[in-house]
């Protein structure tokens, strides 16, 4: 109601009632009140549309209710409930911590501070932080509006959020436009009065004109473009979170994804483990307990062992319920489980025996976390992580390079005795002297479709770069199979340079590996490549990958693997996790952008039509009457010319969105000026005025001579026709930039099919009474309808003309520069 469009029509309305206009004032009005209820009605819809989506990842907490861990929704938490909280976890109410170990908490959302605190026993934890580190059990104290973040978000409501570079660029097309329209109805103003036209009518004449050159239907048709484009995208499984997005996610040209669960299955399945005994291979489907396992008998009990360890330091566990066995936690934990249940490790006997008295949970620092099991101290992690703390030899670091060059994600298991100072020893005390008991090699094969996606971010000119946490050589089988691994520098974290100039040269390529990554390391790739111009997606799922989801101008956070913090900090959330998703995200939001400059140019279009009757008066110095009135206009903008331009925002991807580099340019460039006022305006126009003329010609009417009521009303409805039809041959020929309107399928579009019925039937209703003679016209003779049958075909002739005259100049394949997006 107050963008800067509306402004300007409260004005004109205000003004045209004190002029003793009544009937402009109220047309004025209610064209921004319709406007503005279309907007607000598009945006709520796109909201409770969002909001149904997170219902497929509703908010849940694991609490401890009758001695027994329960996985609750948020919205159940009641004051006096224990929340289990983990590295990852959204602390969902304000409580006081009971048990604690590790514990580091990000409390920027409530302090603003970037710094992790690290509460302890009787410390207060509140709703709205994360967990970062450790785990820790808090007893519920506040919840829901009691919480002190409730109170901090009511004073809080009303912030703004910073304008998206759609927003930007549509604030400078508007203010452009705005600003045109003001400056050429105060000119005609001028000229009226030079002309000896009474004040009152030149008034009438000025605000004409501002409102033709206004598009009033242009910002709820972007809304209603962008909601369109976020539907599209949950429906391929990318919850988009502010509609801004949509364009932003069309405009990417660097893509940095992780490998786990994006370009692979995330179906842990362990399938080799090397002993000091020698090596055993494990086949079985997918987490059925039972499997057959290729070893000498020898090898067998080291195997045992192995599984014993790891499995005592993961959480993950298959559950049996009924004939179905079901994974819950980490999939990779879930396949150690696995491999425990496959090999016959008795686990309540071991609970039993050795229970769980401490647990150092898993960290991106140490990368490999412990537990304390009676008389037992049990190590899993990153190979060079845990390798360093053993006596291991060379053949274990063999191991460890073949199994990773084989694409297998490998584990380092170990262990010691353990003494009752190991129950408060500090950390490094708990973790040395260890046995290495042997490596587990994981498979999670790439996803089906991985290897199409990454062809199409090449043939779309984006560059691609895995970052992941992995072993390079795991990092680099990967990215060769799916496709991904080019030209680019294979490298690991710690290589990386620490100036970030040379960083974003470095990395500024296409097919780049960099395995062994920490969350800064993230955050800076992030910052190097948008210094360096690009529009970079960022995926992420865990706790510290955060700041780079927020740093990248697109973060991509994982809906099913993901924690609360990534999904939080990031503009899109996977639903499936997958890669492809990304890339139909990618097509879509381009697709979104090339509606944006088809309806812009449509709105433009049918603006040349209705300002050339107010320039023709002009230029005759008002011996040519008015072919349009300021109502027909108003009925034209908001009335026919809406359900096209809405329509064109509902087309689909082209063929050619995916096979050119991508746009982030400007909505209106030379190429949308020159279709505008060199191509399709003008020939709208000129029927439109040739209708009007041989109305008053066939009445006998001569230049500078007063024509009667009824041939002038005759006249106007004429060209009022020709504008309508003009608007069909318009809405047509702006589907595509590059091809005519003949060339593509009819039933492509169903809505603009649609759109031009509706306009068909509205154009009936405006010329017949009781609306004709309140716009000011009237139905035309059969000699004013043959000539504005023409328009429709006039403009899509000339518009085909260009493009075949273009697509001959152009040299074959794409042009660079230019969207992907345009069909």
């Amino acid at each position: 109601m107050v963008h800067f469009f509306a402004l300007l029509l409260w004005a004109a309305a205000v003004l045209a009632w004190i002029a003793d206009m009544p009937e402009l004032a109220v047309a004025i009005a209610v064209v921004v009140v319709v406007n503005g209820a279309f907007a607000f009605l598009q945006e709520y819809r796109a909201d409770k549309a969002g909001q149904k989506l997170l219902e497929l990842m509703p908010a849940l907490a694991i609490v401890l209710r009758d001695g027994r861990r329960r996985q609750v929704p948020v919205r159940d938490i009641v004051v006096g409930d224990v929340l289990i909280l983990e590295a990852g976890d959204g602390v969902a109410a304000d409580g006081r911590v009971v048990s604690v170990t590790g514990l580091a908490v990000d409390e920027s959302a409530l302090t603003g501070e970037s710094t992790t605190t690290h509460p302890s026993p009787g410390d207060d934890v509140h709703a709205g932080t994360y967990v970062v580190e450790g785990e820790a059990a808090v007893e519920v104290t506040a919840t829901g509006a009691a919480t002190e973040l409730a109170h901090i978000m009511a004073l809080t409501r009303t912030a703004s959020r910073s304008a998206s570079p759609l927003a930007i660029r549509l604030r400078r097309v508007v203010r452009m436009i705005a600003g045109i329209a003001i400056a050429v109805g105060v000119a005609f103003f001028i000229v009226s009065q030079m002309l000896g036209m009474p004040a009152s009518d030149g008034f009438l004449f000025a605000v004409g004109v501002m409102v033709a050159l206004v598009p009033e239907g242009l910002l709820p048709t972007v809304t209603l473009s962008l909601a369109r484009g976020a539907q599209r995208m949950a429906s391929r499984n990318a919850l988009v979170r502010r509609l801004d997005s949509v364009e932003t996610m069309g405009s990417t040209t660097f893509i940095c994804t992780d490998k786990t669960g994006t370009l692979t299955r995330n179906e842990m399945s362990v399938v080799e483990v090397w002993t000091p005994e020698g090596t055993a291979s494990v086949v079985g489907h997918g987490y059925a307990p039972t499997a057959r396992i290729n070893a000498e008998n020898g090898v067998v009990p080291a195997l045992r062992d192995v599984a014993l360890a790891a499995v005592r330091c993961s959480t993950g566990r298959m559950v049996r319920s009924g004939e179905q066995w079901t994974a819950h936690g980490d999939p990779m934990e879930v396949a150690l489980h696995v491999l425990a249940l496959r090999t016959g490790v008795d686990m309540p006997a071991e609970e039993t025996e050795r229970p769980l008295r401490r647990r150092l949970p898993f960290d991106s620092r140490r990368r490999r976390m412990s537990v304390v099991a009676g008389d037992r101290v049990y190590v899993k992690g990153a190979p060079d992580s845990v390798l360093a703390l053993t006596s291991a030899g060379d053949d274990a670091v063999r191991a460890v390079a073949e199994m990773a060059a084989r694409g297998l994600r490998v584990l380092a298991i170990a262990r010691r005795d353990a003494g009752a100072a190991d129950q408060d020893a500090p950390l490094p005390d708990v973790e040395k002297d260890l046995e290495l008991l042997g490596l587990v090699g994981l498979e999670d094969p790439p996803r089906d479709d991985v290897h199409a996606a990454v062809a199409a971010c090449r043939s779309a000119g984006i560059k691609l770069a895995m970052i992941t946490g992995d072993h390079l050589g795991t990092a680099t089988a990967i990215a060769q199979e799916v496709g991904l691994l080019r030209d680019g520098p294979v490298l690991e974290g710690s290589d990386l340079p620490a100036d970030d100039d040379a960083l974003g040269e470095l990395v500024d390529r296409d097919g780049v590996v960099i395995a062994r990554v920490t969350p800064e390391d993230k955050l800076r790739i992030a910052r190097a490549l948008h210094a360096r111009g690009h529009v970079v997606a960022m995926t992420g799922d865990g706790v510290n990958d955060g700041p780079a989801l927020r740093e990248a101008d697109i973060g991509i956070a994982m809906g099913r693997s993901g924690s609360d913090v990534a999904r939080e900090a990031a503009d899109v959330v996977l639903l499936d996790d997958n890669f492809a998703t990304i890339v139909a995200a990618v097509e879509l939001g381009r697709a979104t952008f090339a509606n944006i400059r088809r309806f812009l140019t449509y709105h433009l279009t049918d603006n040349v039509a209705e300002l050339t009757p107010f320039l023709i008066w002009a230029l005759s110095g008002g011996n040519v009457p008015l072919a349009l009135t300021v109502l027909q206009i108003l009925a034209l903008d908001i009335g026919t010319d809406l359900l096209p331009a809405l329509a064109l925002g509902a087309e689909p991807p082209s063929r050619r969105t995916m096979r050119q580099p991508p746009s982030i340019g400007a909505l209106i460039d030379r190429g949308v000026l020159v279709r505008v006022f060199g191509v399709l305006g003008p020939a709208e126009a000129v029927v439109e005025m040739a209708a009007f003329f041989v109305v008053l010609a066939l009445a006998g009417w001569t230049v500078g001579a007063e024509p009667s009521a009824q041939t002038l009303a005759a006249a106007s409805g004429a060209a009022f026709a020709a504008v309508v039809l003009g608007q069909l041959g318009n809405a047509f020929a702006c589907r595509s930039e590059y091809r005519w309107a003949g060339a593509l399928r009819m039933t492509g579009n169903p809505m603009l099919l649609w759109a031009v019925a509706i306009e068909l039937v509205l154009l009936a209703v405006f010329l017949a009474p009781p609306l004709a003679g309140l716009l000011g016209g009237s139905p035309p003779p059969a000699a004013g309808w043959a000539v504005a049958l023409l328009a429709p075909v006039a403009v899509v002739l000339a518009d085909a003309s260009v493009k075949a005259v273009r697509a001959r100049r152009r040299p074959t394949g794409p042009r660079p520069g230019r969207s992907g997006s345009r069909g």
